[in-house]
């Protein structure tokens, strides 16, 4: 079949297009920009990127007509805009334009459980989403789930987070709200056996695991896993503010993020029935299990897919390619260059820089960086990166977004996320046998100049550390 992915380079989506490669379907992947697609080579002959902005009309001419089904994946816990919510009713209403004139039969879309009369903002969202699709010419079918339990998901990581750091936690209320937490394996079945299949046309499913637990419980089974003994103590007056700051600063969630999740945490998240199972034939697993299978792909370092990399998680606005091109006029830039002595090493160096790994020299000022980022609003050090030794074009590396990335060319270009009176870009390349390496700011007004004149003691020694360890 000729299947529609929307939100491919989301969560569920780097997940779910593998599968559906797998499974011989063709896949057409739609991006708002393709420079942050990645597509493994062995799948180039079944997948076909087009770049499409739902809330662009005009770019939704780009979907072919010829399509079977098609995955609506396009959510967000936050956006960067207060009116999200319009947002994601209008891409919504545009996608149904779009796709009642093609040949699809069917559309899935992957939403939030909704059972309950006073729901968060995003939640209603989904829900009026949900309403949007229904009205479409094609049979829709609606999954709903709560917490996705997976390596690199938003809820998974926060568990994990909370549990290393905190071995006595003074939690909000809300730990005491019950949910009903899926796997994504378990997800990603449900999605992949609903497609095209009739006896799920036209109705909306809740999907979860058998274990009904409080958000508390959670985090003590994530620490039972894990081998560690905490204590959680449960209080009732911390505000929902409060305790999305308390997110904020312990885990490595945006501020936007932190407020979307208490905001829902305060509502319970219960599969209504289990009629789905029945229907597709799956058995969902139990937290325990999900739980180490998500441990293992961290312990092996296979995380397909991780919130971490997607938009919301940072403060990097529109495309990638609008910043690949390093500015020079009006710029500060500290340049240096090393003669290499085995380029496949540096090369290993760069593409594993940042993270556990760290910055190679002075990491303990590169942590220091990252706290007052957080002080001040900004998305700090504590995202890491995905993989250890991989990395693509939109990844969040630390406090950096992903520019480019080639291998081959011996090329990688960051740009910082955090808060800056200014731009900054971190570049290396290899030509020939030398490594360049240069950090360049650009400044706005007195404050940006001042900024860079205050950091530039430093730099002698930090990024000449650097670059030391990224020969030898």
């Amino acid at each position: 079949m000729k299947i529609l992915l929307t939100g491919a380079t989301g969560y569920v989506g780097k997940r779910l297009l593998p599968i559906l490669v797998e499974q011989g379907h063709d896949v057409i992947c739609c991006v708002r920009d393709k420079q942050r697609f990645f597509c493994p080579k062995e799948f180039e002959k079944n997948v076909t990127i087009i770049e499409v902005d739902f809330l662009k009309k005009e770019t939704l001419e780009n979907i072919p007509k010829d399509i079977d089904a098609a995955y609506y994946l396009i959510h967000s816990m936050s956006g960067s805009a207060s009116n999200y919510d319009e947002l994601e009713h209008l891409s919504a209403e545009n996608f149904v334009e779009r796709v009642n004139q093609t040949n699809a039969k069917q559309v899935i879309y992957l939403s939030g459980i909704v059972n309950d009369q006073s729901l968060s903002k995003h939640l209603s969202s989904r829900k009026a989403v949900e309403e949007v699709l229904n009205r479409g010419t094609f049979a829709t079918t609606t999954l709903r789930a709560g917490i996705i339990v997976g390596s690199g998901s938003a809820s998974f990581e926060i568990i994990r987070d909370l549990v290393q750091k905190l071995p006595i936690m003074v939690t909000p209320k809300w730990l005491n709200t019950k949910c009903q937490p899926i796997a994504i394996g378990d997800v990603l079945d449900f999605l992949t056996k609903s497609l095209l299949n009739p006896l799920t046309y036209n109705q909306s499913f809740d999907i979860g695991g058998p274990d009904i637990l409080t958000y508390k419980e959670m985090l003590l089974g994530f620490a039972k896993a894990i081998h560690l003994k905490r204590y959680i103590y449960t209080i009732p007056v911390m505000t929902p503010k409060l305790s999305s700051y308390w997110l904020y600063f312990v885990t490595s969630t945006s501020y936007k993020l932190a407020s979307a999740l208490v905001s829902s945490m305060k509502v319970e998240v219960i599969c209504r029935d289990n009629s789905i199972n029945t229907i597709l034939n799956s058995t969902p697993m139990t937290y325990e299990i999900a739980l180490s299978k998500a441990l293992v792909k961290i312990d092996n370092d296979t995380i397909i897919s991780s919130w971490k990399d997607s938009m919301i998680s940072g403060q990097f606005i529109g495309n990638v390619g609008d910043y690949l091109k390093v500015p020079k006029k009006n710029c500060f830039i500290d340049r240096r260059k090393m003669v290499i002595q085995n380029r496949a090493f540096t090369i290993n160096q760069i593409w594993s820089i940042g993270g556990e790994t760290g910055w190679y020299y002075g990491d303990w000022l590169w942590d220091l960086r990252g706290f007052i980022d957080k002080l001040f609003g900004g998305v700090g050090s504590r995202r890491g990166r995905t993989n250890k030794h991989d990395i693509h074009a939109g990844d969040a590396l630390d406090f950096w977004r992903v520019l480019y990335a080639n291998k081959d060319e011996g090329k990688l270009i960051l740009y910082a996320e955090m808060k800056l009176p200014g731009e900054a870009w971190l570049e290396f390349k290899i030509i020939n046998n030398t490594l360049y390496q240069s950090a360049t700011f650009r400044p706005e007004g007195i404050w940006g100049k001042l900024y860079w004149y205050s950091v530039l003691p430093f730099h002698g020694f930090i990024f000449k550390g650097m670059l030391n360890k990224l020969i030898r």
